[in-house]
């Protein structure tokens, strides 16, 4: 019997053409296995590209669900977000993808995992790490990096290659952009991308809403409550949680929210630039910070903000299956108790403007935040406080001044 192989099937050009050279150059049976994380429309006809290409069996297995709960919400309540821009829209997909391939591997009594990532990219170290974590035995391949083997390097070539092995699919050469889709974002990189110094074509680019420019003169209220850190319901229907992201991107989309152009510092050490459409993340980031900004001390949001970055460090190397990232998420979920309550906001033209939140563990007390005097709050305690907080730089400066006088 042959050796079987496990391909991250996306449906796309690189990965079809991957079908008959992994059987043409390792003598595998292909199982192809498709991850659906939310990226709606492009499953269309999948099965049946994957068996005209010389798979023997195609899986389509649904993680949106285990994608928004395990792996969205934690991103989420740590305020993980890369270099300040970035949502971690693929990042986080990773990991349950890899996670599933190996799960269809044991199953199927595979002996390898084969993915299309291409060898400057940040996806085949994230895979990767993924699957050395949970399946040290299984062989990795690679084909971008396997030079020697794989020697297409356009979609002129993975076209011509199909077709020299009578395989005729519906994709042309035409240059387009590079994207990466699931329910939490969408990613554009290539064409005019590719020079900083270019403005993004959004009128071409766009897919999940519109520019600031084009969403409507009036804006829009919007109502979410919390439980715990985890978002519960809008406008007061409740719903789980990919529901939740489904409903805040098409209210995202329509106002021109989460729309990035971020030139970021790759894994591999390059610089690259893209553009992110995130409208329900951007808004449920947001939605969860405002609820944050009245439930926790300072002390412990300025531990957490530390934390949110190491998340996002974490999470964008590929490192989520590692005892850091677990230590890291159970601090967050330690500081996720009281954060509980309704978050009020209006949309407009790409922006998210606070309307009002209350929590039943609010530390703000207006008694003692008021410029009258509440009886918790003595003005004279005021001078002691900033006699010894200021101790330090008064000392500092006295012995400055003696050292000079002494010179």
């Amino acid at each position: 019997m042959k050796e079987k192989v496990i391909l991250a099937y996306s449906g796309g050009l690189d990965t079809t053409a991957i079908i008959p050279w992994l059987k043409e150059n390792f003598d595998y049976e292909v199982i192809c296995c498709c991850i659906d994380c939310g990226q709606g429309n492009e499953l269309d006809g999948l099965e049946e590209r994957a068996k005209l290409s010389g798979a023997s069996k195609l899986y389509i297995e649904d993680l949106v669900d285990d994608f928004c709960d395990n792996y969205i919400v934690p991103c989420v309540q740590a305020g993980a977000v890369y270099e300040n821009k970035y949502l971690l829209g693929t990042s986080m997909a990773r990991p349950a993808i890899a996670k599933r391939l190996v799960e269809i591997a044991r199953k199927e009594g595979a002996t390898a995992i084969c993915h299309g990532a291409t060898g400057k990219g940040n996806d085949q170290i994230r895979f990767e790490l993924g699957i050395k974590a949970l399946a040290p035995d299984l062989k990795i391949i690679a084909p971008w990096r396997m030079t020697d083997l794989w020697t297409m390097n356009s979609r002129e070539d993975e076209i011509e290659y199909c077709r020299q092995h009578n395989i005729h699919l519906p994709f042309s050469a035409d240059n387009s952009y590079s994207r990466d889709r699931n329910l939490w974002h969408i990613s554009h990189e290539g064409l005019e991308l590719e020079d900083p110094a270019s403005e993004p074509n959004y009128e071409h680019l766009l897919v999940l809403g519109v520019t600031p420019e084009k969403a409507p003169d009036e804006g829009e209220y919007v109502t979410m409550t919390f439980e715990k850190g985890v978002p519960i319901s809008i406008n007061g229907e409740a719903m789980k949680v990919s529901d939740i992201i489904r409903k805040l991107n098409e209210l995202g989309g329509k106002h021109g929210i989460g729309i990035v152009d971020i030139v970021e510092n790759r894994v591999v050490g390059m610089k690259s630039r893209g553009v992110y459409e995130t409208p329900g993340g951007t808004i449920l980031m947001e939605a969860h910070q405002q609820l944050e900004e009245l439930v926790l001390d300072r002390a412990t949001m300025e531990v957490k903000k530390d934390m949110g970055n190491k998340m996002a460090q974490i999470v964008y190397e590929g490192k989520w299956f590692t005892p850091l990232r677990e230590a890291v998420q159970a601090f967050i979920e330690s500081t996720q108790a009281y954060v509980t309550g309704e978050v009020k906001f209006k949309l407009y033209k790409g922006n998210i403007i606070k309307a009002g939140t209350t929590s039943p563990y609010s530390l703000y007390s207006e008694s003692l935040a008021s410029f009258t005097t509440g009886e918790l709050y003595d003005h004279h305690d005021a001078d002691g406080f900033i006699t010894l907080f200021g101790l330090p730089l008064k000392v500092r400066a006295l012995k400055m001044a003696e050292a000079e006088k002494n010179q």
